[in-house]
C-alpha cells in the first residue's frame, strides 16, 4: 500500500517503506486524523520520530511547518529508506537520520541540551517497547511537549509513565494514538 504524505508542501507526494521489512507505516486517515489534533503546535516544532519505520510522521510535521525533525531507528533498512524519503521530498536540511536503539538514544538525548515539541512513537506492537520509552522521552521534552504514542487498541501503554501522563487516546480501527504530557503541563 502506497503511503502519501497527507498535509502541507509535500502534499501528495509518495513515501516508501523498508524493504523486508515487518514496518507498518501510519495509515493516511490516522496520520490526517493526528495531525488535524497537533494543529498549530506543528509550526516552527522540533520533532523526535522514534522508531521511525519509513519516516511518515515525522516527515508529514516537516510538510507542515516543523522547523527541525529527528528521526531514529535501530534498522539500517529504515534508516536508509528515512534518507532516501527525505532526500526525495527536498527535506533532509531540517533533519538528521540516526540510526540507534530508541531507549538508549532517550537516555543519551536527556543528557544534553537538545529538547523537541513533538515526540512520537510508534514502536513495533507486543514487544514491550512503549512502558519502556515513555518514562525516558520525559528527559527529552521541551516545556509543554507532547508524546505521541501508536499502539494495538488491545494493548493501551500505561496511563501514567515517570512524569508523564496520558490526557487523550484516539481510537481508529485497530489502531490508537495516546498524547501524553508532563504532569506539570495544563492539558493541551
Amino acid at each position: 500500500m502506497p503511503v502519501r504524505v497527507v498535509g502541507g508542501s509535500a502534499k501528495g507526494r509518495r513515501i516508501k517503506a523498508p524493504p523486508g521489512e515487518a514496518v507498518r507505516p501510519t495509515l493516511d486517515r490516522v496520520r490526517e486524523s493526528l495531525f488535524n489534533i497537533l494543529a498549530a503546535r506543528v509550526v516552527g516544532a522540533r520533532v523526535l520520530d522514534l522508531f521511525a519505520g519509513s519516516g511518515a510522521l515525522g516527515i508529514e510535521a516537516l510538510s507542515r511547518g516543523a522547523a527541525h525533525a529527528v528521526f531514529a531507528d535501530s534498522s539500517p533498512r529504515a534508516v536508509r529508506a528515512v534518507g532516501e524519503n527525505l532526500a526525495a521530498l527536498g527535506l533532509t536540511g531540517r533533519a538528521e537520520v540516526l540510526r540507534s536503539d530508541a531507549a538508549a538514544f532517550l537516555v543519551k538525548l536527556a543528557g544534553s541540551s537538545d529538547r523537541f515539541d513533538l515526540v512520537f512513537m510508534d514502536p513495533p506492537y507486543g514487544e514491550g517497547q512503549l512502558p519502556r520509552c515513555l518514562p525516558l522521552a520525559a528527559g527529552v521534552l521541551a516545556e509543554g511537549g507532547l508524546v505521541v504514542a501508536e499502539h494495538d487498541v488491545s494493548a493501551p501503554p500505561p496511563g501514567s509513565a515517570g512524569p508523564l501522563v496520558c490526557f487523550r487516546t484516539a481510537r481508529y480501527g485497530s489502531v490508537a494514538l495516546s498524547l501524553y504530557q508532563s504532569k506539570e503541563t495544563p492539558d493541551g
